[in-house]
């Protein structure tokens, strides 16, 4: 990628275009859909797209912002401002990601560039925002660090606040040569930060002070994978004591208890997202994207390779998982998925078929049920509702 001006780098029309305001008109009844993407191909960074949950379809797309490689975004709790990582590795010329701010228009849904910062590492993969909407948090994958930042009152992001820097590799030579910071998870009381490492198989453990921003070390200050496994994202279960951490590498899902006095994690088992005796010497299975439904009876995640959906029951008494469902995610890569504020359908978003492909979930049994209907869209990634 060729070095990047600022003003190219945040350019974001200073009027709201015609596709923005025909996709306004109907925004009381319908919820905005912002969806990052690669813009390596044929998009160009963020995407709009109103949600009618009647119907179950997205209205078509209008380029909201243009931002380099937006593949991860979060909104604020106020629904005021919404962040993103650019997942590059030459910001202002340097060796460094970056993170980028804008401020969100409930009423038209367009976003107007606030500020853009140094990640801290190559490569940024995840960026989540805290309860009180006053702190950001980034995961670099490649340069396997994480970095901190204060929303100001304006909107606009400060200078790093945190920042650590992981060293050492895990046994899987070829994925795991170093460390590789792929997801930060704020704990539902707001004092803890888990960051998932794929390198060193891993989970990091913070505590945060939210009035600054700041990140101290807990003790102990990991939580310690199976060797290769590669925990790539996490959830909380609705009740704050369960999480279900994905393993990339091992296409899998760990429940871990956790404990939200002393911040830490304690195995209790895991489950595959792979059909019983399935092996294949051609394709490779990861997995990708996990979330709890609402009423924390069913989890879902996608694996990448053969393409898949998978749905789990959730026993209410201890947390384990039990397989209801797997299904054709729409292709081979289904790097991330959201439901949608009913809870009555379900996203995913394929990055090497550029489409999105809509499900219909019945909230009672938590199956799915293909629709048939998919929107066209290059290299999508992430999918939020604001």
């Amino acid at each position: 990628m060729t070095q990047i001006t600022r003003r190219s780098f945040l350019a974001v029309a200073p009027f709201v275009p015609a596709g923005l305001r025909a996709l306004a008109a109907d925004a009381a009844a319908n919820s905005l859909v912002y969806i990052g993407t690669y813009t390596e191909k044929s998009s160009k960074g963020i995407y709009l797209s109103h949600w009618d949950a009647a119907k179950g379809e997205l209205s078509p797309f209008a380029l909201d912002a243009t931002t380099p490689d937006p593949t991860f975004m979060a909104v604020t709790p106020d629904h005021r401002a919404l962040y993103c990582i650019n997942e590059i590795e030459n910001f202002h010329g340097g060796k460094d990601g970056a993170v980028s701010g804008f401020r969100l228009n409930p009423a038209t849904g367009a976003l107007t560039a606030l500020n853009t910062v140094d990640s801290g590492g190559a490569g940024p993969a995840h960026i989540a925002v805290d309860h009180t909407g006053k702190c950001v948090f980034v995961a670099n994958y490649g340069g396997g660090s994480i970095s901190s930042y204060q929303i100001r009152p304006d909107g606009t992001l400060s200078g790093m606040v945190s920042h650590f820097q992981y060293t050492g590799h895990g046994p899987n030579k070829d994925r795991q040569e170093a460390p590789h910071a792929h997801c930060c998870t704020v704990s539902p009381d707001n004092r803890f930060v888990l960051v998932n490492d794929l390198g060193l198989d891993r989970i990091h453990i913070y505590r945060l002070d939210a009035a600054t921003a700041k990140l101290t070390p807990n003790n102990p200050p990991y939580y310690t994978a199976a060797p290769g496994s590669g925990p790539r994202h996490l959830t909380f279960h609705p009740n704050g004591r369960w999480v279900y951490a994905m393993n990339e590498m091992g296409a899998s899902i760990d429940l871990l208890y956790w404990n939200a006095v002393k911040g830490t994690l304690t195995y209790r088992s895991t489950v595959s997202l792979l059909p019983n005796g399935y092996t294949s010497t051609t394709v490779t299975n990861t997995g990708a994207e996990i979330a709890v439904d609402p009423s924390g009876r069913h989890v879902y995640a996608t694996n990448r390779g053969i393409g898949l959906v998978v749905v789990f029951a959730v026993d209410v008494g201890n947390g384990l998982l039990k397989f209801l469902q797997r299904l054709p995610s729409g292709g081979p890569m289904p790097r991330f998925f959201t439901l949608d504020p009913s809870g009555r359908w379900l996203l995913v978003g394929d990055q090497t078929a550029d489409i999105i492909t809509i499900f219909k979930r019945d909230p009672d049994r938590g199956l799915l049920t293909p629709t048939g209907r998919t929107y066209k869209l290059g290299s999508p990634v992430c999918i939020i509702f604001a």
